[in-house]
């Protein structure tokens, strides 16, 4: 059998040899769709896996807050669940907000293996200077721990984390914000709640301009500061998980809703339309590339329906001494893939190229960073595969012909 398909595979060669300038055309064809196919799609998934893991690490993998999914029903409906009870005008009983009994939960998140919890509390506050004031939702947390469970302290501009720590009434704001009050490092502005009377902070660092995973009207303080300015000692409404496996969030964040009853959400649920959006940009993506390749193997098709056409007295002859006709058309299919194989090889060799050029651009608007790219062998593999499973396709559909070529009329006709 083995000797059998190296004597078809030799047969394959010979044609393609023959035919020189269509060869080069077919393969030509092929490595300009693979080199193509290599640069789009290793731009397209290296900017996804890193927008995914800017995702991932500038904010917790898991935000348990003070709400609640279903809310427990009101004390009257309890009581008189199921009687046939109309109850009307009666008060209904508020939910003072904050996590109750906010250490437990601290205390199971810490002891999943890997894992860091931070406490925080977040409300809003009118920050003024002058005449102009702003709306402002402020964040307290502990410094050493936060710097720990998200890449915040990498989008400071100036100053850093634990600055909170060592200034009293220490904030840090969006350079936005900053612009718009006009105050920069070292100023002060005055802070009200609608729980507390105004107070001074001093603004110890500032956020980097245009970052989008950050609100440009959010400010950072300390988490007893943020608990002081907002009247609510003690309380906190939010805690931060960062795990060690980010992909065990959806489940981990289902085990604590569960077992405590707070809203925990994963770093996929909080960014579900954007992953849709990535999915739906990635089936765009393939369908554009995969039409390239689609179009290139149109040489291939060219290249077997010649040979076919040139050889018939040669099909016939094989024919008539033995060779049956899945054979035949099996020679003509190895004439596409041959092709095939050596355009994925220029094709590889041009794709790391044109990778190797993009990876090292150094654009303005990405902040002095390079082009994110992904260069795993994952993205060699779909190229050369579908690449492969084209040019098949292509030569199988001429190479039908031949196994539907009756010898007898073909040598009478040639005679």
């Amino acid at each position: 059998m083995i000797r059998r398909l190296g004597f078809l595979v030799s047969i394959a060669l010979r044609h393609i040899a023959r035919r020189k300038r269509q060869t080069a055309v077919a393969v030509s064809g092929v490595a300009v769709g693979v080199g193509f196919f290599l640069a789009v799609s290793s731009l397209m998934v290296g900017s996804q896996n890193d927008f995914i893991r800017q995702m991932i690490d500038v904010a917790p993998h898991i935000i348990v807050s003070d709400e609640l999914r279903s809310p427990p029903p009101q004390p009257g409906t309890r009581v008189f669940e199921g009687g046939a009870v109309a109850m009307h005008g009666y008060k209904l009983r508020q939910e003072v907000r904050g996590i109750k009994d906010w250490q437990a939960i601290l205390a199971a998140a810490n002891a999943i293996p890997g894992a860091i919890a931070s406490p925080s509390l977040t409300g809003g506050v009118t920050i003024q200077l002058g005449g102009h004031q702003e709306a402002l939702a402020i964040v307290g947390v502990e410094p050493e721990i936060e710097t720990r469970i998200s890449t915040i302290e990498d989008q400071l501009k100036v100053g850093r984390l634990h600055d909170l720590e060592t200034t009293q009434g220490g904030i840090i704001i969006g350079e936005e914000l900053a612009q718009r009050l006009g105050v920069r490092v070292g100023d002060i502005v005055s802070a009200s709640s609608s729980a507390a009377q105004a107070r001074t902070l001093k603004i110890v660092g500032l956020f980097k301009r245009g970052n989008t995973l950050l609100s440009s009207g959010s400010g950072y303080v300390l988490l007893r500061e943020a608990q002081s300015l907002l009247g609510r000692p003690f309380i906190i409404n939010r805690i931060g998980i960062k795990l060690q496996d980010p992909y065990a969030a959806q489940a981990v964040a289902a085990n604590l809703e569960a077992r405590f009853g707070y809203k925990a959400q994963s770093w996929q649920e909080r960014s579900s339309d954007l992953l849709s959006l990535l999915v739906t940009r990635n089936i765009i993506m393939y369908t554009v590339v995969s039409a390239i390749l689609l179009v290139a193997s149109f040489g291939i098709y060219t290249v077997v329906s010649t040979s076919i056409s040139d050889k018939q007295k040669d099909i016939a002859i094989l024919r008539s001494i033995g060779f049956s006709a899945a054979d035949l058309q099996l020679i003509f299919v190895l004439e596409g893939i041959l092709l095939a194989i050596v355009g994925v090889l220029a094709g590889w060799l041009l794709g790391y190229g044109l990778i190797t050029l993009l990876g090292n651009l150094d654009l303005p608007v990405l902040d002095g960073n390079q082009i994110p790219i992904d260069r795993s062998p994952m993205q060699y593999a779909i190229a050369a595969g579908a690449s492969l499973l084209a040019g098949s396709v292509a030569a199988w559909l001429p190479a039908r012909k031949a196994a539907h070529v009756d010898p007898v009329d073909i040598l009478r006709g040639a005679a």
